[in-house]
């Protein structure tokens, strides 16, 4: 395809997939069971943290883990005492269990009572010039602080080691993508620029974005990103991640991977 003809496909196909028929079978759906930005913010980073493998168990598994939490994420994650966290046990998804649950319950508190919220940790280091890699690096160091196992790290992405921290900027874009159509919440437009966003890239979309030219390198890794990223710009510098719906939708609705 030439640069015109791409631009067109992306924008069909962004049309095709950004509506709200999308949510239901997404991870999204889960923090759209929720009215409170707060609550939507605990209940979105939980569920990406998660968002490993199969959707429909993904879905389910964040569905359980807010059953747990009372259907009322933010205050859980707030109020929480000892016994309370034993609601978690038994939770597991993929790698990810109660003791995983657990101690991520502790950092959110610890980084909410330093931050006053998770939208201000996530915008300071936009606010300071960064972009969204930089954000998820800071947001990272700073749950890190909270005493932990070295094996919950993993649970973090760190784009300073080369990783293209897939399910944090995916929800960087739930929280920060604000249009019409209903599916991205928006929440935190005011502090990050949608232009400062990066695509959430995985093996699938990474296939799809070199199938359409977007992607030269092999490694699905942070230069990944930053090639695909600034390729997108070319085609809307304001909202370059409106067209993961594009490459994503392609991906699992049409086997374009």
């Amino acid at each position: 395809m030439t640069h015109d003809e791409l631009k067109i496909w992306l924008e069909e196909k962004t049309d095709l997939y950004n509506q709200k028929s999308f949510i239901e079978t997404d991870p999204i759906s889960v923090p759209h069971m929720f009215s409170k930005p707060e609550d939507i913010e605990i209940a979105g980073l939980l569920t990406a943290t998660i968002a490993w493998g199969n959707r429909k168990s993904i879905i389910t598994s964040a569905k359980r883990l807010m059953e747990r939490m009372d259907m009322a994420p933010f205050g859980f994650i707030m109020n929480h005492s000892s016994a309370d966290l034993k609601k978690l046990d038994g939770f597991v998804h993929r790698t990810f269990n109660s003791f995983d649950a657990a101690t991520m319950m502790q950092m959110l508190q610890n980084i909410i009572h330093k931050h006053g919220s998770l939208k201000n940790v996530f915008c300071e280091t936009i606010q300071n010039g960064g972009n969204a890699m930089d954000s998820i690096e800071f947001f990272r160091t700073e749950m890190l602080h909270t005493e932990h196992e070295n094996r919950f790290e993993k649970h973090i992405s760190s784009p300073a080691k080369g990783s293209a921290a897939k399910r944090l900027n995916m929800y960087l874009r739930w929280m920060v993508r604000k249009d019409n159509n209903g599916v991205d919440f928006g929440l935190w437009n005011d502090c990050f620029p949608m232009s400062k966003l990066m695509i959430p890239l995985d093996i699938h979309s990474g296939r799809v974005a070199r199938n359409l030219g977007l992607l030269d390198r092999n490694q699905n890794d942070a230069k990944a990103v930053r090639k695909v990223t600034e390729k997108l710009r070319e085609f809307d510098p304001d909202d370059p991640i409106k067209y993961d719906f594009a490459i994503f939708g392609s991906g699992i609705f049409e086997n374009l991977a």
